[in-house]
């Protein structure tokens, strides 16, 4: 059985003051790639994420919409 997970979460600190956004990947209960709103791009985790993290930071609407999603 494989299965794949995507997980949204906002992190407030100081109240409402600052939003930390993440969206994660997860593939078998491992963590391969990761979208930080700190760090505005997404990150690998392993040699797979890296290569993932590569192409979807090549996409400026992927990028962008990641980024929006902290004000909303």
């Amino acid at each position: 059985v494989f299965q794949e997970m995507r997980t949204r979460e906002c992190r407030f600190i100081n109240g409402t003051e600052k939003v930390r956004f993440m969206r994660r990947y997860i593939y078998n209960r491992k963590q391969y790639m990761m979208f930080d709103s700190d760090v505005r791009m997404f990150v690998g985790d392993n040699p797979c994420g890296e290569t993932q993290a590569r192409c979807c930071n090549g996409i400026p609407e992927i990028l962008e919409d990641n980024r929006a999603a902290v004000d909303t």
